[in-house]
């Protein structure tokens, strides 16, 4: 199974749990402005919340992609706030013709000085062996 990691932070919130996944499942975690280089099974896509929204990177990233390079999108995130990104990574990738797996993982993240000190340390633990479990 070709696994990959993506991710797009502004805080390095999402970066630290793309590392956790990233090590979990034996690859390197790396931003979206690095493109897929060769087929991936899973791809681990990490994102957030930014004015109630996902960022217009992400939802560009997304819909670049193609049911040929990505057998299916695994999404998780980090946000003070809001919850799952889901539906809106979904409603983008179901446009680009790329499934997404139900399970996902999401953690809470700092924002001026609102969840203070996270994703620490069991957030990272769990997001790592929520990688291990979809990729077993």
């Amino acid at each position: 199974m070709k696994i990959a990691v993506r991710y797009y932070t502004k805080t390095g919130h999402t970066r630290k749990v793309a590392e956790a996944i990233a090590e979990a499942v034996g690859v390197k975690a790396l931003p979206i402005s690095e493109p897929l280089t060769e087929p991936a099974d899973v791809l681990f896509l990490g994102n957030s919340y930014y004015a109630f929204t996902i960022d217009p990177e992400v939802r560009n990233y997304v819909a670049s992609l193609s049911p040929d390079m990505v057998g299916c999108i695994v999404n998780f995130g980090t946000a003070a706030m809001m919850n799952s990104t889901y539906k809106k990574v979904k409603a983008v990738a179901d446009k680009a013709g790329v499934k997404m797996d139900e399970r996902e993982f999401h953690c809470k993240g700092e924002f001026k000085g609102i969840n203070k000190g996270r994703p620490d340390d069991n957030d990272l633990k769990a997001a790592a062996e929520f990688a291990r479990k979809i990729v077993q």
